[in-house]
C-alpha cells in the first residue's frame, strides 16, 4: 500500500466516524447558523460522501468533497496537524504523527 492509499484509507475511516466522541470536526459560521436538521443532514452527507474524482481529489487522498444541500454548495476539507496542533503533520500516513481535523463550510466561505 502506498502512502497516498494509506492517507485515503485513514481519511475515509476518520470521516465516517464523525459524531463519535473524540473525532474532531468544525462547522464554519455559515453552517453553524443553519437549522439543526440541516446540520445533521450535511454531516451525514459528509460521512457517506464517495464521489471522489480528478476534479475534487487530484492527489487521491480523499481529503476534500463538495455537494449540494438545500440549494447551498457545501465543501468539506480534512487538514493534517502534528500531535501538538501547532504545525502541519510531517507524515499524514502515520496516525501517531497526525491529528486530523475536518472543516465543513459553505462553498462561499472557502
Amino acid at each position: 500500500m502506498t502512502n497516498t492509499q494509506r492517507i485515503a484509507e485513514l481519511n475515509d475511516q476518520y470521516r465516517k466516524s464523525l459524531g463519535v466522541p473524540g473525532v474532531q470536526f468544525t462547522f464554519t459560521r455559515g453552517i453553524s447558523v443553519l437549522p439543526i436538521e440541516d446540520r445533521a443532514a450535511i454531516l451525514e452527507k459528509v460521512k457517506t460522501f464517495n464521489d471522489f474524482n480528478e476534479g475534487n481529489d487530484p492527489y487521491g487522498e480523499h481529503d476534500f468533497g463538495s455537494f449540494e444541500h438545500e440549494g447551498n454548495v457545501i465543501n468539506w476539507k480534512i487538514d493534517y496537524y502534528n500531535p501538538q496542533m501547532n504545525a502541519h503533520s510531517e507524515d499524514p500516513s502515520d496516525p501517531s504523527k497526525t491529528v486530523r481535523v475536518l472543516i465543513v463550510m459553505l462553498a462561499e466561505e472557502y
